[in-house]
């Protein structure tokens, strides 16, 4: 069987596959009515984001739900985000700023920091959101809405992402790419297996009952992927989390520089695969037989003057333009996946090694091991 013929079969089933599993990620909408309408306690915690208060106010300002407070942590920045936070909220009621504790050992600063804030939290439901975040006015009508539909106590989403550099470019909207590629939506949102879930801190709404009994944030307190973490933790415990298609309502502004990009992503992905060796090979081999071959294949048909050799490339850029159509991203950045997919493997390398070597990740300031 020659390569040409196994890379079209293999890219084919790659697009069948992605437009199924794309079916279970529920939309967002704005049609949905309400049945309850449930207090709401927006929670935000903040390290170093004086450039993103004025954008992440002017937002949440815009939010029609009536039952609402917000509350805004500012854990020891040094960039003035406390005083840009006290001036923009200054004069509406819904929110309050406090001042976050010092770090315990232990503890991941972001997890502290969503700690302290469900604990000055008031609502029966909190939306845990990032403050590079921006929401549509309508998004906790939406989000209630379609988790009183499906009967989940979490919904969690992966924004729309307006990427300002080439690296984020690349790298950030494969979030969704690989969500659509390695996980079961049919599975992952129709049950409470715990192997089967993903989810993103940059938009986590969950019931407070359901927070509390899996130990809020104090039960993944170490995690550099509390997000997914506190996910499994919700279906351990039996209760019904889903992922959904939030891209119209939220979108994140989530990194300003090609290097923080890289910072970000070493950071997170070697844990979030499970530190585990063995994934980092298979994923790499993977990724290589499915998304660089049929590049390699199609230089080798442009060089042989064979157009038939561009189809399995074709059938790659197929399968990632319907990702970022469906997420609202570039669909130019459809045509350079293969370097999307080198930039991830690379990460991946060196986000594995960081760790072989007993060294930190390093984020905003702060180590982690």
């Amino acid at each position: 069987m020659s390569l040409f013929f196994i890379l079209f079969i293999i890219t084919i089933v790659l697009n069948v596959w992605t437009i199924f599993n794309s079916l279970f990620l529920y939309p967002l909408s704005a049609k949905r009515e309400l049945e309850e309408k449930p207090s709401v306690s927006l929670l935000v915690p903040l390290r170093n984001e004086a450039d993103n208060v004025e954008g992440l106010i002017r937002s949440l300002r815009s939010l029609t739900y009536p039952d609402l407070e917000v509350i805004l942590l500012d854990d020891h920045s040094e960039d003035g985000t406390l005083d840009r936070l006290n001036e923009r909220v200054v004069d509406d009621e819904r929110f309050t700023v406090i001042q976050g504790k010092e770090l315990p050992e232990g503890w991941n600063g972001k997890v502290h920091a969503c700690h302290q804030l469900s604990h000055a939290a008031n609502g029966e439901y909190y939306l845990f959101l990032d403050a590079d975040a921006r929401v549509a006015p309508g998004v906790i009508q939406q989000t209630l809405a379609m988790m009183q539909q499906k009967k989940a106590s979490m919904l969690s989403g992966f924004p729309n992402y307006p990427n300002a550099n080439f690296l984020s470019h690349m790298l950030v909207p494969l979030q969704h790419m690989v969500v659509l590629l390695h996980l079961p939506l049919f599975v992952a949102n129709r049950t409470t297996k715990p192997m089967f879930t993903a989810a993103c801190g940059i938009f986590i709404m969950i019931e407070k009952n359901a927070y509390e009994a899996i130990g809020g944030h104090a039960s993944v307190k170490s995690s550099l992927v509390e997000d997914v973490h506190i996910a499994r933790e919700v279906k351990k415990h039996g209760y019904k989390m889903i992922l959904a298609n939030i891209t119209e309502s939220v979108l994140s502004y989530m990194y300003d520089s090609g290097q923080e990009t890289w910072e970000g992503f070493k950071k997170n992905v070697y844990t979030g695969i499970g530190r585990s060796p063995g994934m980092v090979v298979f994923l790499t081999l993977f990724y290589a037989v499915v998304f660089l071959s049929p590049a390699v294949l199609a230089v080798v048909g442009l060089v042989a003057g064979d157009s038939a050799f561009f189809l399995p490339y074709l059938l790659t850029v197929a399968f990632k333009m319907y990702v970022d159509a469906r997420t609202g991203h570039p669909l130019w950045l459809s045509f350079l996946l293969p370097l999307s997919v080198v930039l991830l493997i690379a990460i991946m390398m060196a986000s594995m090694f960081v760790h072989k070597r007993g060294e930190k990740y390093q984020w905003k300031g702060r180590f982690y091991q």
